[in-house]
């Protein structure tokens, strides 16, 4: 196992310069600046000593008002012949919300994205299909009219008033 981590320090390192690694339960997590994100994930595919073959997931962790930049995009990629897997996070801009996606390098992206962008409003540069996936396109803030996630921290813990009938409450005596 650590032999095959140093391998993936060096390939990772080896595509943007230093590494910041760090591990919690036994995962290794590498934090990796959005403009080297392509270039990492394909090394880590195309490189033999680490065959990252499947991209597991992509969700995205709001910070709220704990950190800037708020958001952060998280993958879980694996290596079906090593048995290995790691944790890339990419931090996001708030100004910009917007990542490059990873549907060049493994196709599974494509879903997860879209996922992704339903839930957080993160948008994935160069995606085929980038468009909501749960919700109706049209899904925005009555009042304001602006676009709404609800894996947002700052999306109402009861929903939109007025858009699900909820039901009636009965008033301790």
């Amino acid at each position: 196992m650590a032999d095959f981590i140093a391998t993936v320090d060096s390939v990772i390192s080896a595509n943007m310069g230093s590494v910041e690694r760090s591990e919690h339960r036994g995962l290794s997590s590498y934090a990796i600046p959005a403009d080297s994100l392509l270039n990492v994930c394909t090394a880590l595919r195309d490189t033999p000593e680490t065959s990252f073959s499947q991209l597991l997931e992509v969700t995205a962790v709001d910070w709220y008002d704990k950190r800037s930049p708020r958001f952060m995009v998280v993958y879980i990629l694996y290596s079906l012949e090593h048995k290995q897997r790691i944790k890339l996070t990419v931090d996001v801009d708030d100004a910009a919300m917007s990542v490059p996606s990873l549907v060049p390098i493994w196709e599974s992206a494509n879903w997860y994205e879209r996922e992704t962008y339903d839930m957080y409003g993160i948008t994935f540069d160069n995606h085929p299909d980038m468009r909501r996936f749960f919700l109706p396109e049209d899904f925005r803030d009555p009042e304001t009219g602006e676009p709404l996630y609800p894996l947002r921290k700052d999306f109402p813990l009861m929903g939109i008033p007025g858009s699900l009938p909820l039901p009636e409450k009965d008033e301790p005596k």
